[in-house]
């Protein structure tokens, strides 16, 4: 492996379980070809929306525990 790659490696575990979890789709996805699709580009666009709002103050966050919480309620 080079080091290069080890680095990577290192910083890349520092992150949350989330941002792995991206970041490991992201680099999936590059393997296969694979095109964005509408319904990607869709929800892209969604989020980005959605951040612009919260950055100027027009929609609050909500904290990763009462997200994950309700999405444990409504699988169960």
């Amino acid at each position: 492996m080079s080091d290069l790659l080890k680095k990577i490696e290192t910083d890349m575990l520092k992150l949350s379980p989330q941002e792995r979890a991206f970041l490991a789709d992201r680099l999936l996805s590059t393997l296969h070809g694979e095109e964005m699709t509408d319904i990607d580009a869709a929800w892209i666009e969604e989020a980005e929306r959605r951040y612009k709002e919260y950055k100027e103050g027009k929609r609050q966050g909500i904290d990763a525990k009462t997200v994950f919480d309700e999405a444990d309620r409504i699988l169960k």
